[in-house]
C-alpha cells in the first residue's frame, strides 16, 4: 500500500471486513477445520486419561497441608468434594489443547472445573462425562507417570499447535510466491513462545488464580463476572501477547523479534486492535455457550463440535488477516508522515 505525499492516508483495516475475509477464507479451504475436528471428536469420543486415582492417593497430604495453612475444615471437605466431583470426568488429553498457540477445542470447561471446583453447579459447565456409545474407556495415571504424561501431552499440543498456525498463515499470505514458513522453525518457535508464555503466566496469573479460587468459594457467578472484568480492563497486556505469534507465522521472525514487532503494532493500533481482540474474544465466548448446549452423550454434539472448529479456526484465520493488512497500514503510515515532513521542509 504505497500513498504519495498527495494522496490522504485511507483508513486502517476495518474489524468487520477482516472477520468476513478469515470466515469466507476457511469456507473456501473447508479441510483447514480438520484439525481442530479431530481433536474435538477424540476428546468427545476417545478413551479418558483421568488422575482421581492420583488425588486419592494423595489426599490425606494435601489435606495436612491445607490444615497447616490454617484453611477451615469446613472449607477443606467442600474442596475434597469438588475435586471428587470434577477429577472423575477431567480428561488429561485436553492438554493437547495449548496456548498461545495451539488448537483450540470445545471442552475447556473440564479444565475450568477443575481448576474451580465449585464451576460445576453452574448450568453451562456441567457434564455427564458420557458418550452416545456409553462410558467411555477410562485410563488411569499414578505419581510414577503423571509428570511424564503432562510433558509428552504439551510437547504434542505445541507440535500440533505449530502445525495449525501455519497451516492458516499459509492461506493468508499476500501472494503465491510467498513461501510458508519451514516446519521445523514452526515447531521451534512455538516452543519458545510456549516455555516464554508459561514463566509469565505462572508470575501474573498464580496470584489472580488465588484470588478467583476465593471468590468462587463465595460466589462462582460473581466470581465469573469478575473474570471477564479482568479481561476487558486488562487489553494492554493481551494485545501483544495475542498477536504474538502473527509475526513467526506470517514474517518468518523469530518468537523475540515477534513479540517487539507486536508491541509496536499495537503501540500505534491500540483502539482499533483492542477492538477486534474484544469482537473475537466475544465471537468466540458467546458462540461456544451456544456449542456446549447439547449433553455430551446427545449425537447433536456432533454440531457443536462441527461449529466450534470451524469458528475457531475462521477467527483465527481471521486475526492472520487483520495482522497482515494492519502492518501494511502501518507501513503506509509511517512512509506517509515522512513524506509530509520532507514536504514540509
Amino acid at each position: 500500500m504505497d500513498v504519495s505525499p498527495k494522496e490522504n492516508l485511507p483508513p486502517p483495516p476495518g474489524i468487520i471486513n477482516s472477520i468476513k475475509a478469515g470466515f469466507d477464507l476457511i469456507a473456501t479451504h473447508i479441510t483447514a477445520i480438520l484439525m481442530p475436528l479431530f481433536v474435538n471428536l477424540f476428546l468427545w469420543l476417545g478413551p479418558r486419561l483421568r488422575m482421581d486415582t492420583l488425588f486419592n492417593s494423595l489426599k490425606p497430604n494435601l489435606v495436612s497441608f491445607w490444615r497447616v495453612l490454617g484453611i477451615p475444615a469446613e472449607e477443606i471437605q467442600q474442596m475434597v468434594r469438588g475435586y471428587e466431583t470434577n477429577l472423575p470426568d477431567f480428561n488429561l488429553f485436553s492438554l493437547v489443547s495449548t496456548f498461545p498457540v495451539g488448537v483450540q477445542n470445545l471442552f475447556y470447561s473440564r479444565v475450568l472445573r477443575l481448576i474451580f471446583p465449585r464451576l460445576s453447579e453452574t448450568h453451562f459447565f456441567h457434564s455427564t462425562g458420557q458418550t452416545p456409545f456409553g462410558n467411555p474407556l477410562v485410563l488411569q495415571v499414578d505419581i510414577w507417570n503423571f509428570s511424564s504424561w503432562v510433558f509428552w501431552l504439551i510437547l504434542f499440543g505445541w507440535i500440533l499447535g505449530g502445525l495449525y498456525f501455519r497451516n492458516i498463515a499459509r492461506l493468508v499470505v499476500d501472494s503465491e510466491n510467498d513461501r510458508p514458513v519451514r516446519i521445523s522453525q514452526a515447531i521451534l518457535q512455538t516452543v519458545l513462545i510456549s516455555i516464554v508464555w508459561i514463566i509469565f503466566s505462572v508470575m501474573i496469573g498464580a496470584p489472580v488464580l488465588l484470588v478467583l479460587g476465593l471468590m468462587i468459594q463465595v460466589n462462582p457467578m460473581i466470581a465469573l463476572f469478575v473474570l471477564v472484568l479482568l479481561s476487558f480492563t486488562s487489553m494492554w497486556v493481551i494485545l501483544p501477547l495475542f498477536f504474538w505469534p502473527h509475526g513467526v507465522f506470517l514474517k518468518h521472525q523469530n518468537a523475540f523479534t515477534s513479540i517487539l514487532s507486536s508491541l509496536q503494532m499495537t503501540r500505534f493500533t491500540l483502539p482499533t486492535s483492542s477492538l477486534f481482540v474484544l469482537t473475537v474474544f466475544l465471537l468466540s465466548l458467546g458462540l461456544n455457550f451456544l456449542w456446549i448446549i447439547p449433553p455430551e452423550d446427545s449425537w447433536m454434539t456432533l454440531i457443536g463440535i462441527f461449529g466450534h472448529s470451524f469458528v475457531a479456526t475462521a477467527l483465527l484465520a481471521s486475526s492472520f488477516v487483520y495482522y497482515r493488512d494492519i502492518n501494511a497500514w502501518l507501513q503506509s503510515a509511517i512512509e506517509y508522515m515522512k513524506l509530509n515532513q520532507l514536504k514540509r521542509v
